[in-house]
């Protein structure tokens, strides 16, 4: 919270340099370059609000008035709508963001007829994770990829963290990691591995805590859901979204 809070406060001073002379998207993306060389900002353009662009930088989303000098941060609301326009732009990014990561660098369990696809970020010793995962098999039946990112909450070179790890340079990864979740202890092991990635994306999505499960869609479950329900919310995604 406190780096997305630096980060936030940062931008903020670097636009009030941008002058109405940069309203357009090629002068604001120029000025922002030029202020803020080290944010990686991936799109700006017009926003729906008249007067406002939107400015995209990895998982996070402002809205910057046209002649550059103001900047907001919050939800945009479609009163008539009842719909948060916000949440639908950072469900595209949430989605870009885990595609990035790809499945090479996570923890996959396969069903034998797929559907839906799901990404969970778990921690090893989070009781709701373990309690997930013990029902692995119920989700697989319902035809859900279950792909794992790492969130030990107790941060890096903790106990869970190192279990992490473990998992990750364990022969079996799978096997390792549902031992895990059943307290087993595994080889103390280390090798190259994308723990502090998943960790680093998490922080990008603000997680305050596991399991999180994230739709194909980009659309965050917070928390455990049981596999029906789960189903259930996927299936109604398809209809709404």
């Amino acid at each position: 919270m406190k780096k997305c809070f630096k980060g936030f406060v940062q931008l903020a001073v670097a636009l009030t340099f941008i002058s109405s002379a940069y309203a357009d998207k090629a002068a604001v993306t120029k000025a922002m370059a030029k202020s803020m060389p080290s944010m990686k900002v991936d799109s700006i353009k017009p926003a729906v609000v008249k007067g406002l662009f939107e400015v995209v930088a990895g998982t996070a989303i402002y809205y910057v008035s046209e002649d550059g000098n103001y900047l907001l941060q919050g939800r945009l609301i479609d009163i008539a709508a009842h719909k948060d326009l916000t949440e639908d732009k950072l469900n595209g990014a949430r989605k870009l963001a885990i595609e990035k990561i790809g499945q090479a660098n996570m923890i996959v369990f396969k069903p034998k007829i797929a559907k839906y696809t799901v990404t969970i970020f778990t921690d090893i010793d989070c009781g709701y994770c373990r309690k997930l995962h013990s029902e692995i098999d119920q989700y697989l039946a319902q035809g859900i990829t279950i792909q794992y990112l790492f969130f030990p909450r107790a941060g890096k070179g903790s106990d869970s963290y190192n279990k992490a790890v473990s998992v990750w340079c364990a022969e079996d990864r799978n096997a390792a990691l549902t031992a895990a979740k059943k307290d087993q202890k595994l080889p103390e092991k280390t090798c190259d591995n994308p723990v502090d990635k998943h960790m680093q994306l998490a922080a990008e999505f603000d997680l305050k805590g596991t399991p999180m499960i994230i739709s194909e869609k980009g659309i965050a479950y917070p928390g455990y859901l049981p596999a029906k329900q789960l189903v259930e919310a996927l299936e109604n995604e398809s209809k709404t979204q």
